[in-house]
């Protein structure tokens, strides 16, 4: 579904309900994981939003700067760099103007730098490494249609939530049936958890064959 579809109150409800349930159940529940390569820039940082997709040509981040005119306040650019990952395509400078749009966030297959920054402004990040050699600003691109990152093609209309887990990709047309899949897996977990506290195992919990093990007995 198109995130322009939504009321602000829908996007709203929408985007607290996917972090609730966090980027590890939802990506067991039908969202599609991206590669544990993408990891959160500072300690702490959250997204849940819709997806802007960028393709940088490798090297340049000129497509970044113009999508940072054009993202839909509330979404978070899903950005694909190519093969060129060791640029900090993205910093303070970028940060600040991602703020003044009200954007939600980046997840980047790439470098970003100015780390510092990107934690006092509160700004969530995720990417690959972080890189010093800046990007030049002349090539082409492409925004608002789809980019494959950490390994899964986004398009626009799905969903991203990310933290300290990682990051799943939930798609537009699926969001309800993600979102239903999760709340009952989550509902399914809290009663494992009431279970093995209680001194069940997750070997007769989970129905687990134990036979393919090889136990050696040891007595004092």
């Amino acid at each position: 579904m198109n995130p322009n579809d939504y009321s602000n109150s829908a996007r709203h409800a929408s985007a607290a309900a996917l972090l609730v349930l966090g980027a590890a159940t939802l990506g067991e529940s039908g969202g599609r994981p991206m590669r544990p390569r993408l990891r959160p820039v500072w300690k702490g940082a959250r997204i849940s939003a819709p997806a802007y997709p960028v393709r940088c040509t490798p090297g340049d981040n000129l497509a970044i700067h113009v999508a940072v005119t054009t993202a839909p306040a509330g979404s978070a650019l899903v950005v694909d760099v190519g093969d060129e990952e060791e640029f900090g395509y993205w910093g303070e400078v970028l940060t600040t103007g991602a703020e003044a749009r009200r954007l939600a966030g980046l997840i980047i297959d790439g470098g970003v730098r100015d780390v510092a920054a990107l934690e006092s402004h509160g700004f969530a990040a995720f990417s690959t490494t972080v890189a010093l050699r800046g990007a030049a600003k002349q090539a082409p691109g492409s925004i608002g249609d789809r980019a494959t990152v950490g390994g899964v093609e986004v398009h626009f209309g799905d969903w991203v939530v990310a933290d300290a887990d990682g990051v799943t990709v939930v798609p537009g047309d699926a969001l309800e049936d993600v979102l239903a899949a999760g709340r009952a897996r989550a509902d399914k977990e809290e009663g494992l958890f009431r279970d093995l506290q209680a001194g069940a195992t997750t070997v007769e919990l989970l129905d687990l064959d134990p036979s393919p093990v090889e136990i050696h007995q040891h007595t004092d």
